[in-house]
């Protein structure tokens, strides 16, 4: 069991890489960490005290004073550095760092500076450290205008609003989850490997995807496209394009855009409804349910994956992971319709009429018993 904390554990990234180390109990042990750590030295020191593994994620990206960027992140590793000598703590420290370290700026020179003071620190205290430089990370919920162009794009395009490339550069891209399972990696490598033995390492993590912004913003539109307007699931066929799209989805105002109606087709025979219009392969399959019963209380990481009810009445209630709100819709097969499910949402249905309930399950990808999605949280 190796304990882990995360600085910046509330951020985009540091929310991810708390939620994935979650999905495996038996390996992990989580240590809480709050932004106000940083204004009590005791707390800091208590946080550590507690750490096998640090990640050091917490850092300010954007002010409009530069030289409060290059202070600031500077102020925070010293900080760790500080905490860690007064208690004779020797964690394994992970430092996210940026490929901005090439560039002569605030951000990056205060990324530069922080991973050297860091490997400073781990020679003299026989301590493990890797400093991690990272391409642009992208993923659901991070956040439009501060965190990456895909989030501001993705935001925009589902809000109606006209996205503006300012520069059309080529951009290198890695997907949250595909950092977070790095990261996890590099932990249990040098926790199998260097515990407690200075052992210091700069890594340049590898980029899953590399296209230019005009060509990132066409594929986005191209969702906006065949979700919104033509009611159909874009082709998911490779991991790329169903990370954007994942990623995409979690910016639709899930609240008021579901329960989405189908069209009813009816004539002397009895009915039509399509239920999924997809591009890529996926599965798809049925359930009935008794009144009073639920089925669900699961979230995936991957998976899209849709409900529609099509005969009786429904409860669909959804909860995104590491929160309290709860969003609730109702659904009647006489109108049919359905809901789609967020990555990293746990979600039920269930049988709140006096009938039986039929529901139609569509998912992006077949049930893989060696490659499991599907984890189990209660709504």
């Amino acid at each position: 069991m190796i304990k882990i904390g995360i600085t910046g554990q509330k951020g985009f990234i540091g929310t991810n890489l708390y939620n994935t180390l979650g999905l495996y109990p038996d390996r992990f042990e989580r240590i809480p960490f709050e932004d106000n750590y940083f204004q009590d030295p005791q707390k800091l020191k208590n946080f550590v005290s507690q750490c096998d593994v640090i990640v050091h994620l917490a850092a300010m990206n954007r002010h409009k004073d530069p030289n409060v960027i290059y202070e600031t992140n500077m102020h925070l590793v010293k900080q760790v550095i500080a905490a860690c000598e007064s208690i004779q703590s020797s964690p394994h420290i992970l430092f996210s760092s940026s490929t901005q370290e090439e560039r002569e700026n605030p951000y990056g020179q205060s990324k530069k500076e922080g991973r050297k003071l860091f490997g400073k620190w781990a020679t003299n205290n026989n301590a493990p450290f890797s400093g991690l430089i990272m391409p642009n990370v992208y993923g659901p919920f991070g956040h439009p205008y501060y965190n990456s162009v895909v989030a501001t794009f993705s935001h925009q395009l589902t809000h109606n609003e006209t996205p503006k490339i300012e520069i059309d550069g080529d951009l290198k891209l890695i997907y949250v989850g595909e950092l977070a399972n790095l990261i996890i990696d590099r932990i249990e490598r040098v926790n199998k490997k260097y515990k407690n033995e200075a052992f210091i390492q700069q890594l340049k993590l590898p980029n899953s995807a590399e296209l230019k912004v005009s060509q990132l913003l066409e594929i986005l539109e191209s969702y906006k496209i065949s979700y919104f307007e033509k009611g159909e699931i874009p082709a998911l066929d490779t991991p790329f394009r169903r990370n954007l799209f994942n990623t995409f989805f979690c910016y639709i105002d899930h609240a008021t855009f579901f329960p989405f109606h189908l069209k009813l087709n009816t004539d002397e025979r009895g009915s039509f409804v399509e239920t999924v219009k997809g591009n890529s392969g996926g599965q798809i399959s049925f359930s009935t349910t008794v009144p009073r019963i639920s089925r669900g209380n699961h979230f995936h990481t991957r998976k899209a994956e849709r409900f529609a009810v099509i005969k009786g009445k429904a409860r669909i209630d959804m909860r995104r992971i590491g929160t309290d709100n709860v969003l609730s819709f109702n659904l009647d097969g006489s109108r049919p319709s359905f809901v789609d499910m967020p990555i990293w949402f746990t979600h039920n249905i269930t049988n709140v009429g006096d009938e039986e309930l039929y529901t139609i399950f569509w998912t992006s990808e077949h049930f893989n018993p060696d490659d499991p999605d599907t984890f189990f949280e209660k709504v």
